[in-house]
């Protein structure tokens, strides 16, 4: 069964490829706009639209679609805009918990629509000012969403999760593999 995947994120390609699942890659071209507030439901509601909009140019043909979202006290974090809100963001989630959420959404060859959220939590070692300005030198976290990457460099900052690694990276790939394939 051969996948469209609404993404160019190159972590969820490797997590796809991970799982011998064969896709083409199709990314959704949409204003990211929702009127949710809750992350679990920003990010159901924002891979709606993303598989929707995709879905509209390959009917008979399975689409996925995902959003990911770092939350501190329910306040979601962005992508960093510069370095000092890199550094802002690393300080405020020092040696403290987050939830990442992520959402998907599958439509299936008959345009049926599952959406789905995935939340994991990850604790953070107490960074020093100093080990934290080094990963920003890095320029790794510029690009992510609360500014880390648990699959490179930012692995270092992070003390434990509870929940899918995968989730964090950007997509629960078992909880997906499992709704693709009725397992």
């Amino acid at each position: 069964m051969k996948i469209v995947l609404a993404s160019n994120s190159p972590r969820r390609k490797e997590l796809l490829a991970q799982a011998g699942i064969e896709f083409i890659v199709d990314p959704a071209d949409i204003d990211e706009v929702t009127s949710e507030t809750f992350p679990a439901k920003v990010v159901e509601d924002l891979s709606r639209q993303k598989a929707l909009a995709v879905a509209g140019k390959h009917k008979g043909e399975i689409v996925l679609a995902a959003d990911t979202v770092v939350a501190f006290d329910d306040k979601i974090l962005g992508k960093p805009k510069d370095e000092e809100d890199a550094f802002r963001m690393l300080t405020e989630l020092s040696g403290r918990a987050h939830q990442v959420y992520t959402g998907v959404t599958i439509v299936d060859a008959g345009g049926e629509v599952k959406t789905f959220s995935e939340c994991t939590e990850v604790t953070m070692y107490e960074n020093s000012p100093e080990a934290i300005r080094s990963y920003i030198a890095s320029k790794e976290p510029i690009d992510k969403a609360g500014a880390y990457g648990i699959q490179g460099l930012g692995a270092v900052l992070v003390k434990g999760i509870e929940g899918d690694y995968n989730n964090v990276v950007g997509l629960p790939l078992a909880k997906v593999y499992r709704v693709l394939y009725n397992v």
